[in-house]
């Protein structure tokens, strides 16, 4: 895919994800990842799927001074499409009620946030 096509599908793809997740955090998220990391030069846009995915900010990926987790929305390889900085520990247990709800599955693995 060239690098236009991937990065206009991605985009897309991370406006799905964030306008989705604005509408639990009050408008809070932020877009993260539109294209995934290949180490190559070929382009891909991040996954249309949305896992969600709580990082400890205190384990070295402090975004603000904030404390608390940072949620992503990500793809099936962990690329964040948004994210939300400081969020609370009672704020995650709502949350994690709300992805429960509208089917959205937990993501496992390693989180990819954007630098």
């Amino acid at each position: 895919m060239q690098y236009f096509q991937a990065l206009k599908l991605g985009q897309k793809r991370v406006a799905d994800a964030r306008e989705y997740l604005n509408k639990l955090t009050d408008g809070k998220a932020m877009p993260a990842l539109a294209l995934t990391d290949t180490k190559s030069n070929v382009w891909k846009p991040v996954g249309e799927e949305n896992l969600y995915a709580f990082v400890d900010e205190s384990a070295g990926f402090v975004l603000t001074d904030n404390s608390g987790y940072i949620l992503a929305l990500v793809d099936n390889s962990g690329a964040s499409k948004t994210i939300v900085q400081g969020v609370t520990q009672e704020q995650k247990e709502k949350l994690e009620k709300a992805f429960e709800s509208d089917n959205i599955p937990k993501f496992e693995g390693k989180v990819i946030l954007p630098v």
